[in-house]
């Protein structure tokens, strides 16, 4: 099985990838749409929410999963995949499920950007570092030789110039603002599950004998990166609100961002491409499921 995943690749053809950028910086350009400088502003001024988002995210979630990946032992490829979902930055979709959940919506929005900001430097920085200190991924960056420069340009030109041009845009078209918001989430997020639909089942049965593996894997994961937002918040005495908020920001990893990675810089590797693609579906069902939950729970 090891030598099978680390040796398959999805296929995919060059417009479609094409077709993952541009879903991705509209999804981007969507978040900053609901940003003003004054969310930035309230953050510096109350910055401990944001502090232990920051440590959740990018500190504890990667650290934890490596100890996952140590423990199960999964293969190479898949445990690459693991790496590079849990680098990634927070995704679109928590400030809605957030919302949903009697959440703190302004600290996710505000969360967002800036991990989406951070992520330019600590994606790259992370996933180098987590993968090189697991011998069997280690072997696999070093044959591919992975240029940490080309990886931020590419991350900095998919999150962060929409980011700039959504916040633009917001400041200075709020009436338009107000009219394009919503349907371009929808869209968005539309032509983003296509995308990762019509990647599995193009590629179904080269590797469907994986699958199920995969999903327990991304299941129990995914968990771990819900349990490490939420008890990072309340060991250090945040608001229930502020707790369900991290819990889903932490969750909800941007694995479109992984996928684009791992279609330029991997040429799709398939142990990769089926945890970031399957995490991108889960993480909607996890996601939904815990905030219709806490929609129902009062905050005390």
């Amino acid at each position: 099985m090891d030598a099978i995943l680390n040796n398959a690749n999805v296929n995919f053809n060059q417009d479609n990838i094409w077709l993952l950028n541009l879903s991705l910086a509209i999804i981007m350009f969507g978040v900053a749409l609901d940003l003003k400088l004054e969310d930035f502003k309230l953050l510096a001024v109350h910055p401990k929410p944001l502090i232990i988002g920051f440590l959740s995210q990018f500190i504890l979630l990667p650290a934890l999963t490596f100890l996952l990946v140590s423990l199960l032992k999964p293969p190479a490829s898949i445990a690459l995949g693991m790496f590079l979902v849990a680098a990634c930055p927070g995704g679109n979709i928590s400030n809605f499920i957030t919302k949903l959940a009697h959440g703190n919506t302004a600290l996710s929005i505000s969360l967002t950007a800036f991990s989406t900001l951070l992520a330019m430097f600590l994606t790259p920085f992370n996933f180098e570092l987590w993968s090189h200190l697991y011998a069997p991924t280690s072997v696999i960056i070093k044959s591919i030789a992975l240029n940490p420069y080309e990886l931020f340009m590419v991350i900095a030109l998919i999150l962060g110039v929409p980011l700039i041009l959504g916040m633009t845009t917001n400041k200075y078209l709020p009436k338009s603002t107000i009219l394009i918001v919503k349907p371009l989430k929808i869209i968005s997020l539309g032509i983003f599950i296509c995308f990762v639909a019509v990647a599995i089942i193009s590629n179904f049965e080269a590797l469907k004998q994986f699958v199920f593996k995969v999903i327990l894997i991304v299941i129990v994961h995914n968990l771990l990166a819900i349990l490490t937002g939420y008890f990072s918040a309340k060991i250090f005495n945040l608001s229930q609100q502020n707790q369900r908020t991290l819990a889903i920001e932490t969750g909800i990893q941007n694995s479109g961002l992984g996928l684009l990675i791992i279609f330029t810089f991997f040429k799709g590797l398939g142990g990769m491409a089926l945890i970031a693609a399957t995490w991108g579906i889960w993480h909607i069902i996890s996601g939904l499921a815990l905030g219709l939950f806490w929609a129902n729970k009062k905050i005390v």
